[in-house]
């Protein structure tokens, strides 16, 4: 099975499951694991260039607003 095969089997599998993934990723559970991860990126992110602090905060709060409930 080549990586072609499977790229292609992962597509049928979301797109069957399609629906139960957005739920997922709109849960309030996926709102707590996404904040966690994305606070930590961004700390990170301002150590490492602390000069745009605030651009990685906007980066933050755009993906932020894509994951989760909030």
């Amino acid at each position: 099975m080549g990586i072609e095969d499977l790229v292609n089997q992962g597509k049928e599998l979301f797109e069957q499951n399609k629906e139960k993934v957005e739920e997922l990723l709109h849960s309030e559970q996926a709102e707590g694991i996404s904040d966690k991860v994305l606070d930590g990126a961004a700390e990170l992110a301002k150590k490492v260039a602390p000069g745009a602090a605030e651009q990685i905060d906007g980066v933050r709060d755009n993906v932020d607003g894509a994951v989760g409930n909030e």
